[in-house]
C-alpha cells in the first residue's frame, strides 16, 4: 500500500507540478507580505514581497538617491524589504543606536568578513555578537583613543610631508592632471600602512596601485553591497562551504587578497616565520615569550592587548585588528577626503574664506613648519572654518551610503513613535539623516559652512540659539555611525583628514581640470567618487612678517 500511496503521489505531482509550484511561491510571496504586520508600512510593493528588489536596487549602485525619493514620497518610515524598514526620523538614531538596546548588526555584515585559509575573521565592525564585540573593544580601545594621537602623528607627518613632495613632483604644472580620489587613496593608505606596522606600503612613492589592492577592495565592495542585500548568497559565492574546506586542506587559497596583504606587512615586521595558517601561531615568540615590539605603533598595541589578555586575544584577532585597519581605513579616509576637496573647488567663496583663513594664521605665526606647508593636529583645532568646511563635507558626503542594519530584540521595540515587531531589520541613513530641514535648515542640499560657525551673522540669530542648534547638529552625525559600535578608527581618520586638507591647500594652488565635468558616485556601501580630475601649481607659503628678513640675517651670519 506504502508503495501504491508514493506512486499515486508522485504521479500527481508529476501531473501538477506547474501550478503546485505557482502555488508555494504565491503563498512564499503573500507571507513576506504580512510578515510581522509590516504590511503597513509604506515602500515599493516589489520590496514587500521579496530582497531582491533591494539586491537590484543596490547593484544600480546609487541606492542613496533611491531611498531619498522613497522617504521624500512616503515619509519618516518606508519598507526596503520584507523584513526591512528605514527610519529617516533623528528620534530614531537613539533607539536603534543607544548604549544597552539590545539591537545587534543584521547579516549584512557578515558578507564583509574577511577570509584566510578558508576560515572568516569577524573584526570590530563585522562581527555580530555584541558580547564578542565588547570584549574586543575594550582590549583595544584604547590605542584608538583621542589621547593617543599624539602617538601617531609622526608617522602621519611622514607619509604627509613625502605627499605633498610628490604631489609637487608629479603633478605640480602637469597638464595631464590628477586622478585626485586615486592619489587621496593612496595617502591614506600608506598612512594606515605607517600608523598600523611603523612602515609604508609604497603607493605614493611609486604612485601605484601595490598589488592590485585598491583596485580589489573596489570591487569587493561592489559585491559586498548587492550580496549584502541577501546574505546567504554569501555562502554560494565567497563563503561557500565547500570552497572554504578545499582551502583550510590546502586544494585552493581562498585568502582575501587584503588579508594577505596586511599578513606580509606584518611579516615584514615581525620575521619570517609568520605563519599563513590561522590554526598555527601568528607572532614569533622571544625567549621571554613575547614578541618583542618596540615601535609605538597600533601593532604593538595590539600586541601589549594580547600579552594583557591572552586569554582573549588571540594571535587570529592579532591579525584581524591588522586586516581591518588595511580594509576599511583607506577606503572611508579617502572618500571623506575628496569630498571636502571637490565642495571647495565647487563652492569658490568658500574655498577663498578658507584660504585667507589659513593665510591669516600663517602670517600670525600659528603654523610650526613654514618650509613644506605641514600643519599639526593641534594648529588646525584653532581653524573654525576648516572645522565647518571638513563637517559640511561629511554631512553632504558620507561615507558609507546603505542604512547601518540593526535586528530588533525580543520582544520588540519603539522607535520613533512606531512599536516594531523583534527580528525586524531596521536601520538609518547618513544620507538621509544628513539632509532633515529641521535639523541642517532649508538648504540641506547646499554647501554651506557657515552653518557651523557660531558668532556669525545669520539672520539675526541669537548667540545662544546658534550655539544650541550646532550642538543638535553635532549630536546628529552619522558619519561614523553611533552607540557602541561606532567606527573605532574615527580619531585616526580625523587626525589624518584635519592635517592634510591645510597642508594641501598652504602649498599648492588647486584647480578642476575641466571645471564642467561633474565627478561620478558609485555607491557601493561606501560611495566612491569617480572623474575627479584635480590640477596642481605650487603656491609660496605665507609666513610671519618679517620672517624672511630674519632667515636672510641669520644665513648671512653663518655664510660670514
Amino acid at each position: 500500500m506504502a508503495g501504491f500511496g508514493n506512486s499515486v503521489v508522485g504521479s500527481f505531482v508529476a501531473q501538477f507540478w506547474l501550478p503546485i509550484t505557482v502555488s508555494v511561491i504565491l503563498g512564499w510571496l503573500v507571507k513576506n507580505r504580512y510578515h510581522n504586520g509590516l504590511n503597513k508600512y509604506p515602500g515599493p510593493f516589489l520590496a514587500s514581497l521579496t530582497d531582491a528588489w533591494r539586491l537590484w536596487d543596490v547593484y544600480g549602485q546609487r541606492p542613496e538617491l533611491t531611498h531619498q525619493k522613497l522617504h521624500a514620497k512616503h515619509g519618516d518610515v518606508v519598507r526596503l524589504g520584507p523584513n526591512t524598514l528605514s527610519f529617516a526620523d533623528p528620534k530614531a538614531l537613539k533607539s536603534i543606536y543607544g548604549l544597552n538596546k539590545g539591537f545587534v548588526k543584521s547579516d549584512f555584515y557578515v558578507v564583509q568578513q574577511s577570509v584566510v585559509k578558508g576560515h572568516s575573521l569577524a573584526s570590530l565592525f563585522s562581527t555580530t555578537d555584541n558580547n564578542f564585540h565588547a570584549q574586543f573593544r575594550r582590549c583595544v580601545n584604547s590605542a584608538f583613543a583621542m589621547s593617543a594621537l599624539v602617538q601617531y602623528e609622526p608617522f602621519v607627518d611622514n607619509t604627509t610631508k613625502l605627499f605633498l613632495k610628490q604631489t609637487e613632483k608629479l603633478f605640480a604644472g602637469n597638464p595631464s592632471g590628477c586622478d585626485f580620489t586615486q592619489w587621496l587613496q593612496f595617502y591614506a593608505f600608506d598612512v594606515i600602512g605607517e600608523i598600523t606596522y611603523s612602515k609604508r606600503h609604497g603607493f605614493v612613492e611609486k604612485n601605484e596601485d601595490i598589488d592590485g589592492i585598491v583596485s580589489y577592495l573596489g570591487n569587493l565592495f561592489l559585491y559586498v553591497a548587492p550580496i549584502g542585500q541577501i546574505p546567504w548568497l554569501d555562502l554560494v559565492f565567497l563563503k561557500n562551504p565547500i570552497y572554504l574546506k578545499l582551502s583550510q586542506w590546502g586544494f585552493i587559497d581562498s585568502t582575501f587578497p587584503v588579508a594577505r596583504f596586511a599578513r606580509q606587512r606584518m611579516a615584514e615586521r615581525l620575521g619570517p616565520n609568520l605563519s599563513g595558517d590561522p590554526s598555527k601561531p601568528l607572532l614569533p615568540v622571544s625567549t621571554e615569550g613575547k614578541a618583542e615590539v618596540k615601535s609605538p605603533d597600533l601593532l604593538s598595541k595590539f600586541l601589549a592587548a594580547q600579552d594583557a589578555r591572552p586569554d582573549f586575544m588571540s594571535d587570529v584577532l592579532v591579525q584581524t585588528m591588522a586586516v581591518s585597519m588595511a580594509f576599511a581605513g583607506s577606503e572611508t579616509t579617502a572618500i571623506s577626503l575628496a569630498s571636502v576637496f571637490y565642495y571647495l573647488l565647487r563652492n569658490p567663496a568658500a574655498l577663498a574664506a578658507l584660504r585667507r583663513e589659513l593665510d591669516g594664521a600663517a602670517a600670525s605665526g600659528l603654523f610650526s613648519d613654514r618650509e613644506t606647508g605641514l600643519v599639526t593636529w593641534a594648529e588646525s583645532q584653532k581653524l573654525p572654518y576648516l572645522d565647518a568646511c571638513i563637517k559640511e563635507s561629511f554631512r553632504l558626503h558620507p561615507a558609507a551610503g546603505l542604512p547601518l542594519e540593526r535586528i530588533v530584540p525580543e520582544p520588540g521595540a519603539e522607535i520613533a513613535g512606531h512599536h516594531v515587531k523583534g527580528g525586524t531589520v531596521v536601520g538609518c541613513s547618513a544620507w538621509i539623516i544628513h539632509r532633515r530641514p529641521e535639523i541642517w535648515g532649508d538648504d540641506v542640499d547646499a554647501f554651506r559652512p557657515e552653518r557651523w560657525l557660531v558668532g556669525a551673522d545669520l539672520e539675526g540669530e541669537e548667540k545662544e540659539e546658534q550655539e544650541r542648534r550646532v550642538r543638535e547638529m553635532n549630536g546628529m552625525m552619522f558619519q561614523f555611525g553611533m552607540g557602541s559600535r561606532t567606527c573605532i578608527g574615527k580619531n585616526i581618520s580625523l587626525l589624518e583628514i584635519y592635517k592634510v586638507v591645510p597642508s594641501l591647500l598652504r602649498r599648492f594652488d588647486i584647480r578642476f581640470k575641466d571645471p564642467s565635468q561633474e565627478w561620478k558616485l558609485v555607491n557601493a556601501w561606501f560611495v566612491k567618487q569617480q572623474n575627479f580630475q584635480a590640477m596642481f601649481e605650487v603656491r609660496d607659503l605665507v609666513k610671519p612678517a618679517g620672517s624672511e628678513e630674519k632667515e636672510t640675517s641669520e644665513e648671512k651670519k653663518l655664510l660670514s
